[in-house]
């Protein structure tokens, strides 16, 4: 039995490009998304042809305690563990509902929890994982009009440092790979001249692409065991 890879956020962007990336390195795949269930179906399937791997599916918002309690029993023996399923909120914070607020906080960071919590203990009997929580430049620096975003990912990379101390003794790799302004979805709520702006400040010239953030992510997983407890930035020389 090959390993198995567990990817959230699979069904676009940065999610979907991990997936392929590890499929064709030949990991058996379990793709989450909360609601795209044709897009992800559709992935699932080309991958199975392209690369004749084993590859599972599940809806599952993984902001709620109780729907990824039922995904991961489905999942079976995970090896590789890539949280990458977020969501964004631009404006300023005292526009920002209560609601609006626990949405991003619940997406980005218990999220972590709930899977890791879940995950873990398996990983700690075969003594053996690696966990990559995928997290933004934000989460260091912060961002004007992102201050739940920023604080999400700024949890996550504290995770990330914390629950690698906990599990190097049971040699189980955690990291975290931040990214910069990457072209996704999530940047569909600026305008062209915001992202032209944007563009301007960035020193490569250019957004990075998901294949590139996915390389990276790949990088992490097989990088040797005492890489643990690193926020890994990519960001083309942007902050």
């Amino acid at each position: 039995m090959g390993k198995k890879a567990l990817v959230t956020g699979a069904s676009r962007g940065i999610g979907e490009a991990v997936a392929r990336v590890l499929a064709r390195e030949g990991y058996d795949l379990f793709l989450v998304c909360r609601n795209s269930e044709k897009d992800i179906c559709r992935i699932r399937d080309e991958l199975v042809r392209e690369f004749g791997i084993c590859c599972q599916t599940a809806l599952c918002d993984v902001s709620d305690f109780r729907q990824v309690e039922t995904m991961i029993k489905s999942a079976g023996e995970i090896h590789v563990l890539v949280n990458n399923a977020a969501v964004s909120h631009v404006g300023l914070l005292t526009d920002m509902t209560p609601d609006q607020w626990h949405r991003v906080m619940d997406t980005n960071l218990n999220s972590l929890f709930y899977i890791c919590r879940l995950v873990v203990p398996q990983m700690v009997r075969r003594r053996e994982g690696k966990i990559v929580n995928v997290s933004s430049v934000w989460g260091s620096v912060g961002a004007s009009m992102e201050v739940a975003y920023s604080a999400s990912k700024g949890g996550v990379n504290a995770f990330t440092k914390a629950l690698a101390k906990e599990l190097a003794p049971s040699n189980i790799q955690v990291n975290g790979a931040a990214f910069g302004v990457i072209d996704t979805r999530m940047n569909a709520c600026f305008s062209e001249e915001e992202m032209n702006q944007l563009r301007q400040e960035i020193p490569a010239d250019r957004l990075g692409s998901v294949r590139e953030a996915a390389q990276m992510i790949s990088q992490i997983i097989h990088a040797p065991a005492y890489l643990t407890g690193q926020i890994i930035t990519m960001d083309g020389g942007w902050i």
